[in-house]
């Protein structure tokens, strides 16, 4: 997979305005989406690791095989900022998902060890009403054994109606499986 950084978008309008196909990553704060996002494309540095909560803060494009656009969106939940600086990523989160004209679907990371919080709720009510197509990948696979795993994986799609992909960037899997249900998600 070929991809390389486009950009980081502290606003809205500034993202790129060409017509690819975008697919989103979405989790709390210290789910791992920069590192799912180094594994799935197989480069080690192309999104930043951070073990602080709320490295994030900005919508991060990411051009794949010069086809589409990978989005890694700012991270919700606990990190140590000022309630406004929060605010303000609320927002443009928020602006980016309900303007987005090219965003295909959504990938949301949930942390394999934790239940889900009101906000990946509220995430999967707002994915419900736009009807736009999601897959959820519980990580740190690897920090569960696998009857553990396979249930939290159930017990996952049984809650929201959705494809769930266990996925681990120390072993690497679900790496194929969530690289093919991006490709189904952009047709």
């Amino acid at each position: 997979m070929n991809c390389r950084f486009v950009g980081s978008f502290y606003q809205y309008d500034q993202t790129p305005r060409d017509k690819r196909p975008q697919v989103a990553f979405a989790g709390r704060s210290n789910v791992g989406k920069s590192s799912l996002l180094n594994k799935l494309t197989g480069q080690r540095k192309l999104a930043k690791v951070s073990n602080t909560p709320g490295k994030t803060r900005s919508l991060n494009f990411f051009l794949v095989n010069d086809r589409f656009y990978f989005v890694d969106l700012p991270g919700y939940g606990y990190a140590r900022v000022s309630k406004t600086e929060r605010a303000g990523w609320a927002k443009l989160l928020e602006e980016y998902l309900e303007k987005s004209e090219n965003l295909r679907g959504i990938v949301i990371l949930m942390d394999s060890r934790r239940e889900p919080t009101d906000l990946d709720l509220q995430l999967f009510d707002w994915l419900s009403r736009r009807q736009l197509p999601g897959i959820v990948v519980v990580t740190k696979a690897d920090k569960l054994n696998r009857d553990r795993i396979n249930r939290r994986v159930r017990q996952v799609e049984s809650d929201f109606g959705l494809t769930a992909i266990p996925f681990s960037t120390i072993t690497g899997v679900g790496k194929n499986e969530l690289q093919s249900a991006i490709m189904e998600l952009l047709g």
